[in-house]
């Protein structure tokens, strides 16, 4: 878990939606709260770990290829067991 650093601007951005739920409908307020809270999970999500965002992208893209990889070779595999068991074209 990492530690959070206090920007100096969450008062104001507190105020701020204090000042936006006084003026809308609880139905519309929902919207903007789901918002926040989204941008909470991404930002927890993509903590800086140390790891260079460019090396990170590389890391993560050669693992989705070699996953990719491995569901196009599961599917020809299941294509192939669905034929010989008669149910294919």
């Amino acid at each position: 878990m990492g530690t959070t650093t206090a920007l100096g601007f969450e008062s104001k951005l507190w105020a701020t939606a204090d000042a936006l739920r006084n003026n809308m409908d609880a139905a519309e307020y929902k919207h903007v709260v789901l918002g926040l809270i989204f941008l909470k999970y991404i930002s927890d999500a993509f903590e800086d770990d140390g790891e260079p965002f460019e090396e990170k992208m590389a890391r993560l893209a050669a693992t989705l290829r070699t996953q990719q990889a491995e569901a196009a070779r599961l599917d020809a595999a299941i294509a192939v067991n669905l034929k010989e068991l008669g149910y294919g074209e």
